[in-house]
């Protein structure tokens, strides 16, 4: 199949000063969308001890609000700034990210707060597949491997502003503050993007109102079962009919797109095996990762008693682990080739979360911070190869398509990572506490009542929380294994470069 990094438009003749500008804005664009997942996962203690009370599930659809509409939206955003133009496609997404923020900020209820991480998500929906594409219709072709891999890396770095940034204002200010901050980060970057980014020529990319309706209502519905399983029952009526409502929804979808005559996302492009594989792994990395950002803050809070500063400044060795290897990703797909690559960097990824699992109050940080590096090194050298492989497998003229679904699959993997992992720890944690606190509303308050008591009560709920993180960190471990030999299996890639 040709690559689309051999045939998008020719780029116009911009100076090298200003291709990285180009370069440093889109990256920083992606950074801060993307920091925002880690920020908000650091702000769980304070949102579920805050006056608006959320349940487990509840403070799961919080979290999630912002990832479910930033992946159910990125591909037809992805098409929508093919036809419509890149650029301003990219500002208005910044300008409707900001507005989601301050409503969130502002939110006075549990149903407006998740309101605001909607709209926030929707604006980032328009961001991120924006980004990619004007990267590979304005740079030149020699430089457009190495941007993929920084693009790629700019979600590490991230993860480091979401972590950093966010502990010191959750150290020292109310969660609100959270999303202040990043009102005027999105605005600055509304002149950013109008001063330095040339505009690129539109293409007719089909817009699908029907296939981006039924796939979105089909993936919520998917994470409503998901997600309200433990405090519904498993067997419940409503559980059962979540997810019988997304088999049929996504089933919908698919016919949809078969017969339409401009898919948002026709189901025959996975025919290729470059973007079959790349699209799993992708979805199956990031559920991963994503996993790990949810609890991760919540057992250096919890189980260590960390500060939030503490945890935020303890995640580092991953991220900057995972800057670092991804920098080096290309050059170990040269070399070994996309499958040998990417399956090695999963296995990691799957090694760090099951060593992770054996993390309890007595584990020295030194020891905890060498996982942490080992999943950062997974990540860091499967990401840029599986982003490649998904972007490089659609024709010149839907480049935002293919950013569109590079981009969905990792939110749809996050979004599925922290349903899943969250969904684990509720039921878990609350088969493992003592009988006294097993009628507890959230985790918060088992473990502040149990705080309160004292003694060997708060030991055992503390050791409660412990054992449901290390359950969760093994299912998701196994999920990850089990895809990367699936990927191995079924092959997908040339040795050598990305097909």
């Amino acid at each position: 199949m040709p690559s689309t990094l051999l045939s998008p438009p020719t780029p116009t003749t911009t100076t090298t000063r200003r291709f990285g500008a180009v370069l440093f804005v889109m990256c920083a664009c992606v950074a801060v969308v993307m920091s925002m997942v880690a920020a908000v996962n650091l702000a769980v203690p304070q949102l579920s001890a805050g006056s608006l009370h959320p349940s487990g599930s509840q403070l799961l659809w919080v979290v999630d609000a912002y990832t479910v509409a930033f992946a159910g939206l990125l591909i037809p955003a992805g098409a929508f700034g093919d036809r419509h133009g890149r650029k301003g496609v990219l500002m208005a997404g910044l300008a409707v990210f900001a507005a989601g923020c301050v409503l969130c900020a502002s939110a006075p209820t549990l149903s407006v707060l998740i309101a605001g991480r909607l709209l926030a998500g929707a604006g980032a929906a328009l961001v991120m597949p924006a980004t990619m594409s004007v990267l590979l219709h304005v740079l030149p072709k020699e430089k457009r491997q190495a941007a993929v891999a920084t693009w790629t890396a700019s979600t590490a770095v991230a993860g480091l502003l979401g972590n950093i940034g966010g502990a010191v204002v959750l150290q020292y200010l109310p969660w609100q503050a959270l999303f202040w901050v990043y009102v005027p980060l999105a605005l600055a970057l509304v002149a950013a993007v109008a001063v330095a980014t040339p505009r690129t020529a539109s293409s007719p990319a089909a817009l699908d109102p029907i296939g981006s309706l039924l796939l979105l209502a089909g993936f919520v519905t998917l994470l409503f079962g998901i997600i309200e399983g433990p405090a519904l029952g498993w067997t419940s009526t409503g559980v059962l009919c979540g997810f019988a409502a997304a088999v049929a929804l996504l089933a919908a979808f698919v016919l949809h797109e078969l017969r339409v005559e401009h898919p948002l996302l026709d189901p025959r492009l996975f025919r290729l095996p470059s973007l079959r594989s790349g699209t799993l792994g992708i979805l199956a990395t990031f559920f991963g990762m994503f996993a790990l950002f949810f609890v991760n803050a919540q057992f250096l809070q919890y189980v260590k008693a960390y500060s939030p500063l503490q945890s935020g400044v303890s995640a580092l060795p991953l991220a900057v682990t995972m800057a670092v290897v991804s920098r080096l990703s290309p050059r170990a797909t040269h070399r070994f080739g996309t499958r040998a690559t990417t399956v090695t960097g999963m296995v990691t990824v799957a090694c760090g979360l099951a060593l992770l699992s054996f993390a309890d109050a007595h584990t020295p940080y030194p020891l905890y911070a060498g996982w942490l590096i080992l999943m950062g090194c997974g990540v860091g050298l499967a990401g840029p190869a599986l982003s490649l492989s998904v972007v490089s497998a659609l024709p010149g003229h839907r480049a935002g398509a293919g950013a569109g679904l590079n981009s969905a699959s990792r939110e749809m993997g996050a979004a599925l990572g922290v349903a899943v992992v969250g969904s684990v720890l509720t039921s878990r944690f609350t088969g493992h506490l003592p009988p006294s606190l097993a009628a507890s509303p959230s985790t918060t308050d088992a473990l502040t009542q149990a705080a309160r008591l004292g003694g060997a009560l708060h030991q055992q709920t503390v050791a409660a929380f412990a054992h449901a993180v290390a359950d969760g960190y093994r299912i998701v471990a196994a999920v990850v294994l089990l895809i990367a030999v699936l990927i191995a299996v079924m092959g997908g890639h040339r040795d050598g470069s990305p097909s």
